[in-house]
């Protein structure tokens, strides 16, 4: 039986209290997107027209409506639906957007995060909070379920590699809900934002997305499905290689390969590490695809789609960094096919996995002891039970 899940949208709307308290702001602008729904599949932007004064919508990366892919600028434009302004708080019109921002009375925030450190929306959050923390706008942030639960795992950035793709010192999976990670990183990185987060109700941390009963949305246009975006958290340090991701194909960052891929010796080097116990929870099959768009569109590729059999025991960055690595090796008789471009270290957070003398297996082994401070770190600004 499915978990009852309010999330932090439908708190805010079964709350008079704090709808009172929203109504009485000047003005409020919510960041949202497709994701930011209610329990009955409702826009929050549509229930909250008439319960409070609001006078814009700020779009993330992907768009309001879910509607551009990945790194395609988001402009400014008027909703047809609401007809309420869309400001854009990625790419070019980030700055007027911000500008907007800064003469709300509240700012509110509803998105679904999926758990990585490589994706965007927490680094749109935590950009408004820092423009709302100097011009004095309060910020509220409306808390979602996690999506792959609340383990962290993998490497923490280290600074000195700070991009889009990676902010701030977190795990390749933070382990926190996007209400927590913004209570955490509003006093670690010393932001200072007047912060409220409207928790969830019935979540708990060990939950995925679908264990509970809210409707699922895709959190942007190549993340189908909670195991899809559990696998990202390995797969997508792809997207700074040569090899293809799975972008333009019904499985994108389950499956990746290239022309070029030796895709049944890599199996098999995949398989005897999950017999082994390295690389435990799921299973290795061949594939072959050919992309619609993005990498080696219209070409032939060979690889592998991961299965995910038990997703407690499913390590994805463990797995990512180890296809990486095997991929690298079985190319050395075949030079020119495996590149990575700098890219790669942006999202690994480190250039560790671009130097020649790369060993997963070592390099896997230096992590947990500051995994451990960082979960000690965290522990104060967590909202909810393990189970």
């Amino acid at each position: 039986m499915k978990r009852s899940i309010l999330s932090g949208a439908d708190a805010l709307l079964s709350d008079p209290g704090l709808l009172d308290r929203l109504g009485s702001f000047s003005s409020v602008g919510l960041v949202t997107n497709p994701t930011g729904i209610t329990k009955a599949a409702v826009p929050l932007y549509e229930e909250l027209i008439g319960r409070c004064p609001l006078s814009a919508l700020f779009s993330p990366e992907h768009g309001v409506r879910g509607d551009r892919q990945a790194g395609a600028a988001v402009d400014e434009y008027r909703d047809e639906a609401t007809g309420l302004p869309v400001c854009s708080l990625y790419g070019p019109g980030k700055a007027r957007a911000e500008e907007a921002l800064s003469s709300l009375g509240c700012l509110l925030f509803d998105i679904q995060d999926i758990g990585s450190r490589y994706y965007t929306y927490q680094y749109t959050m935590t950009d408004c909070m820092k423009t709302a923390a100097e011009h004095g706008v309060p910020v509220w942030v409306l808390d979602r379920p996690p999506m792959i639960g609340c383990e962290a795992q993998g490497n923490i950035l280290d600074p000195a590699f700070s991009s889009g793709v990676g902010r701030f010192p977190l795990p390749a999976r933070p382990g926190m809900t996007v209400g927590e990670l913004a209570r955490y990183l509003n006093e670690s990185e010393g932001i200072g934002a007047d912060l409220t987060v409207v928790p969830c109700r019935g979540v708990v941390r060990n939950m995925f997305f679908d264990e509970g009963d809210l409707p699922f949305v895709c959190p942007s246009p190549n993340l189908p499905s909670p195991d899809c975006a559990l696998i990202y958290v390995g797969t997508c340090l792809f997207e700074g290689t040569s090899v293809s991701e799975g972008r333009g194909t019904t499985k994108p960052f389950e499956q990746f390969g290239a022309p070029w891929l030796d895709s049944a010796a890599l199996r098999r080097e995949l398989t005897a590490l999950a017999d082994g116990g390295i690389l435990p929870g799921c299973l290795f099959r061949e594939v072959a695809f050919t992309p619609t768009f993005s990498k080696y569109a219209g070409e032939l590729c060979r690889g592998i789609q991961i299965h995910v059999t038990d997703r407690k025991a499913f390590r994805p960055f463990d797995t990512g960094v180890y296809a990486l690595s095997l991929i690298r090796r079985l190319a050395e008789g075949n030079p020119g096919t495996f590149t990575t471009r700098p890219f790669l270290s942006n999202l690994f957070g480190s250039d560790a996995i671009r130097r020649e003398d790369f060993d997963p297996a070592t390099y896997l082994s230096t992590l947990e002891a500051p995994l451990a401070v960082y979960r000690e770190k965290t522990l104060p600004f967590r909202l909810y039970p393990e189970s």
